[in-house]
């Protein structure tokens, strides 16, 4: 399984070594090197935070207690310079699941993300999966793959995919796909259910999503 990973360390020769060994893991990482920058990014909830306590912004402290705002169970490995019992004390009481004092060598950050993430996601691969053309469709993660690679979705683009994923074959209207995608509550044009679409057979080709002229769409059965 290919994790998502974020990286927050403000060591620029650092980050980039400490990316490059996730990445030869196969876990999809996405690095940043200041707080503020990947404030952005928290509403998105990836497998593992990895956060350098000392930033020249926004601390870790401060960045975690975002993160578990939006999302308790997310995990986090905090790093630091300082290997004070204090700041292993802290971080466990915001929500930390393991400590990595500097200097420390990737390898090392490497054992404790595999051991960690084995015992988050231990079930995971159980978890159901849906085939669908080509594609490999998670519910429970969000993720679709194709030949082992991820695609990136946006939300609403997941939320598209698995609303014709399990109605198969069936027709539906723009305002029926609106109120399914967008809610009750939204106010605007159903032309964004055409945008969507589009950006959805961009992303994935293989789909058979046909146009019904005046009405709407149906994804035909695979």
């Amino acid at each position: 399984m290919s994790y998502t990973i974020y990286l927050v360390e403000d060591e620029e020769n650092l980050n980039e070594l400490l990316t490059k060994y996730l990445e030869n893991e196969g876990w999809h990482v996405t690095s940043f090197l200041n707080g503020e920058s990947a404030q952005p990014y928290i509403c998105q909830s990836p497998h593992l935070w990895i956060l350098d306590i000392m930033l020249p912004d926004i601390d870790g402290y401060t960045l975690i207690k975002q993160i578990k705002n939006h999302d308790s169970d997310v995990p986090v490995i905090f790093i630091s310079a300082r290997d004070a019992d204090i700041d292993r004390v802290l971080g466990l009481e915001l929500g930390s699941s393991d400590y990595i004092s500097k200097p420390f060598l990737p390898r090392e950050l490497i054992i404790r993300v595999q051991k960690l993430l084995k015992l988050i996601y231990k079930d995971e691969t159980q978890k159901k999966r849906i085939t669908v053309s080509s594609y490999e469709v998670s519910e429970d993660l969000r993720e679709v793959y194709e030949n082992g690679k991820l695609i990136s979705l946006t939300s609403k683009e997941f939320d598209l995919l698995l609303f014709f994923t399990n109605h198969q074959g069936r027709a539906f209207s723009r305002e029926d796909i609106l109120i399914e995608i967008w809610g009750n509550d939204y106010f605007g044009t159903d032309r964004v259910v055409d945008d969507l679409v589009r950006r959805l057979r961009k992303k994935m080709s293989h789909l058979k999503i046909e146009t019904i002229y005046g009405f709407g769409y149906r994804m035909s059965k695979s």
